[in-house]
């Protein structure tokens, strides 16, 4: 792109309306990943379970909290996609909090051998991609201030 062109379309705020959805990625995409996961919870709890710990069957307190955590995951992914403002920031902050103490809780669960290696790896991989988009999307938001 040209600088005339470049130049004409920052006058229009197409470029500022471009960096702006660029910010918003992390955020999505972090919504994307809570609903798709919470929705998982609460319709197939036993097909997560399988994924944690594929040599044993599941116990119902094992399905239980699944579902329990499926709605929650949920809802706050809705609140990715709704809240805006001061909500947002706090929702974000709190997002940074909630996949800090999955990624810790995962890599403790495998270093004691309480799951299989691999399905440590991958839960503690999944929830340390989910810290560093709460990190982000929280980062974007605070500099649109």
């Amino acid at each position: 792109m040209t600088k005339i062109k470049a130049c004409a379309l920052d006058r229009q705020g197409l470029l500022g309306q471009e960096q702006r959805n660029g910010k918003q990625t992390a955020r999505i995409l972090l919504a994307v990943i809570r609903l798709t996961n919470g929705t998982l919870g609460l319709v197939a709890p036993t097909l997560l379970a399988g994924r944690v710990d594929p040599e044993h069957d599941p116990s119902p307190a094992v399905v239980y909290a699944f579902r329990l955590f499926g709605i929650r995951t949920v809802l706050l992914g809705i609140d990715l996609l709704v809240l805006r403002g001061e909500p947002l920031e706090k929702a974000l902050r709190r997002a940074v909090v909630i996949h800090s103490c999955d990624t810790v809780t995962a890599a403790l669960l495998g270093v004691r051998g309480k799951v299989p290696a691999r399905a440590a790896l991958a839960t503690t991989l999944i929830s340390a991609v989910n810290t560093l988009l709460a990190i982000s999307a929280a980062e974007a938001v605070e500099s649109e201030k």
